[in-house]
């Protein structure tokens, strides 16, 4: 018979041996999470990076620098501006950072103006001003924040302009202590705005607008490779389908239809920023927009194309019928988006899509002769309204395609994309066989 002594050892090991596999599990799944985060943008580690060096930047300044000894408690405002500001790319960095500081200044020079005048009301009068002031100021700059285009630009410099206000005109000091705290309120704000604007640009930066560029150029692309593979697929006689999950393409699409919102909060941010590379600093990022909507739109007409692949009751003899029409029009479309895309990757002009875009309406008007000619004679209308809705799917798609490759061209105009033709012009020296000497091939 077991001592209780021995059982109750026992049992604690049993116990500590539990809570120690539980947390070796969850450290495992943290571990993963960390993992997974990182490979899905290691950007993310490097920005991580870029935090905390700014932050010992300030810690530097605060502890070397001798005019930083006079701030006090004040630098705390510096830290926190590096933490709040420093975002993942540069144009959030510079919008919030130019935000803060100019609404800093505003409000905290309106502060002391408002705290001045209520001062001359006496005691009694200060009160009531005061809150006047307060009242006017918070609703005034508060109802603003309701602009879409006030909104998307400085709502956050609103928010600190309403914070700031409050906490000078509101403060117990007055007179050259008031100036002093918000000379040194407003300055610590600046250096901490100025660090992470500076952390941000030269280490590694991250470009919103590149970002737009690529997302926009990706969703077109993706939206090309369903267009291409669909003939394919739709007019395949053999009832062997293959498993969707490995044909990619099918689905690639859909991240098109809800990259509304993040396309244009990029554009907002991407305007903050300055030249770099080949993107202006007045780049028309507008045009990305108007052709990120474009492509949503051809997007939904996919997905209602993607429907009837593989639920389509229609026979193969039906089908057959308008076969060479509509996979000419899915085959050709695809080009004409593939080439739209190459021309944002790439930022050159191209008439490509332009050729791809004729055949398409080539095969669209023969596709329409062919259903006016009613190749259906006699056939059950339940068995062949999914291939007349496809065929009126993918005529209604060229008129898409067509409007992306339209808008395509005039961002390349506005944006000042360099002709294909300029990127290939260059000198070769021929190559003779009999010397075994190095040729070289300049590119102008």
């Amino acid at each position: 018979m077991a001592t209780p002594n021995v059982e109750y050892t026992t049992s604690f090991t049993h116990t500590l041996r539990t809570m120690v596999k539980k947390l070796w599990t969850k450290l495992v799944k943290f571990t993963k999470f960390i993992k997974e985060i990182g490979q899905d943008d290691p950007r993310r580690f490097i920005h991580s990076f870029k935090v905390g060096l700014a932050v010992v930047l300030i810690y530097i300044l605060h502890h070397f620098r001798p005019s930083f000894y006079g701030f006090g408690d004040n630098i705390i405002w510096a830290v926190l501006t590096v933490v709040i500001v420093l975002e993942l790319s540069v144009g959030a960095t510079l919008g919030k950072g130019f935000n803060r500081m100019l609404a800093t200044w505003l409000g905290g020079a309106l502060g002391v103006a408002s705290n001045k005048i209520a001062i001359l009301c006496g005691d009694k009068g200060r009160v009531v001003m005061t809150s006047i002031f307060v009242f006017v100021i918070a609703e005034r700059v508060t109802f603003m924040r309701f602009s879409p285009k006030l909104k998307a630009r400085y709502d956050y410099g609103m928010i600190i302009f309403i914070l700031t206000f409050c906490l000078v005109s509101l403060s117990d000091v007055s007179g050259n202590e008031l100036l002093e705290m918000a000379y040194e309120r407003l300055l610590t704000i600046i250096i901490g705005s100025s660090i992470a604007i500076t952390v941000c640009i030269f280490i590694c930066p991250v470009w919103i607008g590149k970002d737009l560029h690529n997302k926009i150029a990706g969703n077109i692309e993706k939206v090309a490779d369903f267009l291409e593979g669909f003939g394919d697929e739709y007019f395949n006689d053999t009832e062997n389908s293959e498993d969707e999950n490995n044909k990619e393409f099918l689905h690639k699409y859909k991240r098109a239809l809800s990259s509304k919102n993040s396309e244009e909060t990029m554009a907002v941010l991407a305007r903050w920023e300055p030249r770099h590379g080949r993107f202006r600093f007045r780049h028309p990022w507008k045009e990305y927009l108007k052709i990120g909507n474009l492509t949503r739109f051809c997007a939904y007409k996919v997905e209602a194309l993607s429907v009837y692949l593989h639920n389509s009751k229609t026979p193969y003899e039906y089908r057959s019928r308008i076969q060479e029409p509509c996979t000419d029009i899915s085959m050709e479309s695809g080009k004409a988006l593939k080439e739209a895309s190459l021309m944002i990757k790439k930022m050159s002009k191209s008439s490509s899509p332009k050729v791809h875009v004729l055949n398409a309406k080539n095969a669209a008007e023969s596709l329409k002769s062919v259903l006016r000619t009613n190749p259906w004679e006699g056939a059950d209308h339940l068995e062949i309204i999914p291939a007349s809705t496809v065929a009126s799917l993918l005529i209604d798609i060229v008129v898409c395609v067509e409007q992306i490759c339209e808008a395509v061209e005039e961002l390349a105009s506005l944006a000042n994309f360099v002709p294909s033709e300029s990127l290939h012009r260059g000198v070769v020296q021929p190559i003779s066989d009999s010397d075994g000497s190095v040729h070289v091939v300049s590119v102008a």
